[in-house]
């Protein structure tokens, strides 16, 4: 029995182990300057790096003159694409509540200009979105850098309710990931293969 005990002891400690390694790897190679101290830190930041890879290639691969490109335009019969935003409005989009749902995590306030969901008005170029969505997923690094298994439940204000620190943190990787999945349609109507999904 006691000799058990030992070997998950060591097994568990391993896991550990591999886990840290792997994630300070991960880090390490996408040089960032804040580094996640836990594992469960390190687990949410792997998932937030390849999550904002796949989200600023994709916006990065529509062009500027199809920034505003809505499905609305093709007129597809059947279709129900009335009043959708257009690309620039879901990165604009996507971005905004990065910084709402990562700014409870971390205290820092929201940027200005910011006055409903849709982002700020001011943003209209390619280069203007693009940014703000960069810097929304700087805050989202140090957000998550704050997670431990201690602080995990700690409840947080957001949107006049309260949620687990946790809570906020998987809300983001998952409200970032749907309209990931937005975008990827809207690029493949405007005839452009996702960066993703290129061949290799």
């Amino acid at each position: 029995m006691k000799q058990m005990r030992t070997v998950c002891s060591l097994l568990v400690l391993s896991i550990v182990i591999s886990a840290i390694a792997l994630g300070s790897s991960s880090a390490k190679q996408q040089a960032r300057s804040v580094q996640p101290s836990s594992v469960l830190a390190i687990a949410c930041e792997r998932q937030l790096n390849s999550i904002e890879k796949t989200i600023v290639d994709a916006a990065e691969a529509m062009p500027e003159d199809n920034f505003n490109f809505t499905p609305e335009s093709l007129r597809i019969k059947g279709s129900a694409y009335s009043g959708v935003r257009t690309f620039a409005g879901q990165v604009k989009h996507l971005a905004t509540d990065n910084f709402a749902i990562w700014s409870p995590l971390t205290g820092d306030p929201m940027p200005p200009g910011i006055r409903n969901v849709n982002g700020p008005e001011d943003l209209r170029t390619k280069a203007e979105i693009v940014k703000f969505l960069k810097d929304s997923f700087v805050l989202g690094h140090r957000a998550i850098a704050t997670l431990t298994s201690e602080n995990a439940t700690e409840m947080l204000p957001f949107r006049g309710n309260k949620l687990p620190r946790i809570d906020l943190a998987f809300f983001a990787l998952t409200h970032a990931n749907d309209h990931y999945g937005q975008m990827v349609v809207y690029l493949r109507m405007a005839g452009i293969v996702p960066p993703a999904s290129r061949p290799r």
